[in-house]
């Protein structure tokens, strides 16, 4: 199987030029084309009732979509629904924590589920983060541009909550104010960051979706 990511930065798209007999899985919507040899399936999102009510909570769809070279080699075209980059990760029986949304495509073995984090909606996320593990391709996306950055042992980085799109498990993390005292943070138009420390891998994404929602609402009808 061969992964392609076109059209990024902005507008990223997924290809997927699979050999007869392989499976892949995606977000329920992702598709944008196919050839006719690709079947499409529908199945639960996690493995199991519980595996699937994992998933939801998590942000995700409870639902999952399986492609299968059934007849032939085919290509398969995949893209989020928002306008943005899509980053590849190759886990090796690791586990990513992503916040809701962010999941595209992977393997169809890596297990999905949530965990609970009173961290993530202090922060103005979902209450909980999906949690993507096993070993194979995963795929995610972002709101704008993907950049990232790896953290030694004991190595510090503050990032703007909104501007978060995952990190490897087992990093520390702690919900504060962006400058000392709220009025400052406030007034310096920055809110609440997250402060990770190593070792770890985060991944950032260059706009979000809150302050993108800002900028539009002097556009906006106003009520009579």
């Amino acid at each position: 199987m061969k992964f392609t990511i076109e059209h990024a930065p902005v507008y990223a798209t997924l290809r997927v030029d699979m050999e007869r007999g392989e499976r892949f899985r995606a977000e329920p919507g992702a598709m944008l084309s196919m050839s006719s040899s690709i079947e499409l399936e529908t199945t639960t999102a996690g493995k199991g009732l519980m595996g699937t009510l994992k998933a939801a909570v998590g942000g995700e769809s409870i639902f999952a979509s399986i492609y299968s070279a059934v007849h032939a080699s085919g290509e398969l075209m995949l893209a989020p629904a928002h306008p943005g980059d899509i980053v590849r990760i190759d886990l090796q029986q690791q586990t990513i924590l992503a916040y809701g949304g962010a999941y595209l495509a992977g393997d169809p073995d890596l297990t999905m589920s949530a965990r609970g984090s009173i961290k993530a909606m202090v922060s103005g996320h979902d209450l909980f983060l999906s949690v993507l593990s096993g070993t194979g391709p995963l795929f995610l996306s972002s709101f704008g541009a993907v950049y990232t950055r790896t953290l030694g042992v004991g190595e510090s980085y503050v990032v703007d909550t909104g501007h978060i799109v995952a990190f490897t498990d087992g990093m520390n993390y702690s919900i504060k104010t962006a400058s000392k005292g709220l009025f400052s943070s406030m007034a310096s138009g920055e809110g609440l960051v997250c402060l990770f420390t190593g070792p770890g891998t985060l991944w950032m994404q260059t706009r979000n979706v809150p302050g993108f929602a800002k900028t539009l609402i002097p556009y906006l009808p106003m009520g009579a």
